[in-house]
């Protein structure tokens, strides 16, 4: 199935030539003055030629010095569809660095960028995610977005954005949420999610059940996971995608770990699909399905089930990750306990 891709093109009425660039240091310094022009030609110009030089990771420490970024901020609400574009290219770019990622951080440019969730242009858009995505991938990235607010709004774009860019808020979700998730459970985040896995492309699934996983680490996430969500993340645990497979069951891993996720997963028939996943060698679930099977034997019901299965947790004993030997000692142990 064909899918519809965001064009980085610029309209073809825009002459494309950059500014032609000054000598040795005074390159940046000059294309700094020329951001500040009155000309539309010479502010697309000065972007196009930064947007080349900002790869060279010595170029995007020199422009946070001189303070490139007090002029990059204004053009992100310039009314000229190519200066917003080529703005927020410039900063994606030097968020690929990590003195970039520092600098936009501390510079004030999260919130800035926040004004272009709803831009009529898509590639802004996208660059404007891409940007969310590369500084929350640090702490104080994590910081700004939670500061700023982000958090409602970019569940609330799940709605409505394209897939390419939904995966881009996804990722950012997952990092952000390892810190705080309550503005997310708030604010429908769960519902929202639980629609996603049903999603037709296996990405969307994956990032949107390692957000829940997430979000399941926080105790205000793991009572909603269990009351709305498991019996989706099981039917998603037969997912012909290695990376879906595994994220659905992290996820299903945390929210087992309260009494009610015990229940609703024992429910939903989980303990089958589970032990195929332990049972495949070669299965990136592996791990997450033998803690996920350790819980469900603490009720008596999935330990009696279990009882007839100890030789597949035998059988995790040879694999040479020892994370996996010793949960599945751990199982082993569990399923067997008897009463004194």
């Amino acid at each position: 199935m064909a899918h519809a891709r965001i064009s980085a093109s610029l309209p073809p009425d825009i002459d494309p030539t950059k500014a032609p660039i000054a000598f040795g240091r005074r390159a940046l310094p000059k294309l700094n003055e020329e951001l500040g022009s009155p000309e539309l030609l010479t502010q697309q110009r000065a972007l196009m030629a930064l947007c080349d030089l900002v790869h060279d990771p010595d170029n995007v420490y020199q422009a946070v010095e001189i303070g490139f970024l007090d002029n990059l901020k204004p053009l992100l609400l310039h009314n000229d569809n190519t200066v917003r574009q080529k703005t927020t290219e410039v900063l994606y770019v030097m968020a690929m660095h990590s003195v970039g990622r520092q600098g936009l951080i501390q510079n004030g440019v999260i919130s800035a960028l926040a004004e272009l969730l709803d831009d009529p242009v898509d590639m802004c858009r996208k660059n404007t995610h891409h940007v969310f995505e590369m500084v929350a991938k640090l702490p104080e990235g994590v910081v700004g977005i939670l500061r700023a607010g982000l958090i409602p709004l970019l569940v609330s774009k799940l709605k409505t954005e394209p897939d390419e860019i939904q995966e881009l808020i996804l990722d950012t979700l997952s990092n952000s949420l390892r810190v705080e998730a309550s503005a997310a459970v708030a604010t429908g985040a769960i519902a929202i999610l639980k629609e996603k896995l049903t999603h037709t492309s296996a990405a969307i699934k994956s990032k949107a059940a390692w957000v829940l996983l997430e979000i399941g680490t926080h105790p205000e996430g793991k009572s909603r996971l269990c009351e709305e969500v498991v019996p989706v993340l099981v039917s998603l645990l037969g997912d012909t995608d290695p990376e879906v497979q595994a994220s659905a069951t992290g996820a299903l891993m945390f929210a087992a770990v309260k009494p009610q996720g015990r229940f609703a997963a024992l429910g939903a028939e989980a303990i089958p699909p589970l032990l195929k996943l332990v049972a495949e060698e070669t299965s990136k679930a592996r791990l997450s399905a033998i803690k996920a099977l350790t819980m469900l034997a603490e009720v008596p019901e999935g330990r009696r089930t279990l009882l007839g299965h100890t030789d597949t947790f035998q059988r995790c004993l040879d694999d040479p990750r020892e994370a996996v030997n010793r949960a599945a000692r751990t199982a082993i142990s569990v399923i067997q306990w008897k009463p004194f």
